[in-house]
């Protein structure tokens, strides 16, 4: 994998969604999807961030301890478009509402977290 002068993997952005939400299209990701090449493995929809162009939308490796969450530096803002990008299994769950959390449970597909799954870890293919 190539790397950006900031750390994050070198992708090719292209437009693989229509994003038309009210607020934006701004969401939050780790840096285990966006600098380790991991796939998101939890997805979460949150009520927006007031006055930020924010959908949302949380995508996380899954096994993300609290301390390494609060740590600014290792989550950052993106467009959906760019997660998408990164890992397009996320793109059919994106219109889900907010309250919304799910978990990866096979290479391509996610499910409703019940708490009672573990989170499939995958690679991204790239």
């Amino acid at each position: 994998m190539e790397y950006d002068e900031k750390g994050f993997i070198k992708i090719e952005v292209k437009n693989l969604i229509d994003w038309k939400e009210a607020n934006g299209e701004g969401c939050l990701a780790s840096n285990k999807i966006t600098k380790e090449g991991w796939k998101v493995g939890y997805m979460y929809r949150e009520k927006p961030d007031e006055g930020r162009p924010d959908s949302g939308w949380r995508f996380m490796k899954g096994d993300e301890t609290e301390e390494y969450t609060n740590e600014v530096s290792n989550v950052n803002i993106f467009s959906i478009n760019t997660i998408c990008n990164y890992d397009p299994d996320i793109i059919k769950y994106l219109n889900l509402p907010i309250g919304t959390a799910l978990i990866r449970v096979s290479e391509h597909e996610f499910e409703i977290d019940n708490k009672n799954k573990q989170i499939y870890f995958a690679k991204q293919e790239k």
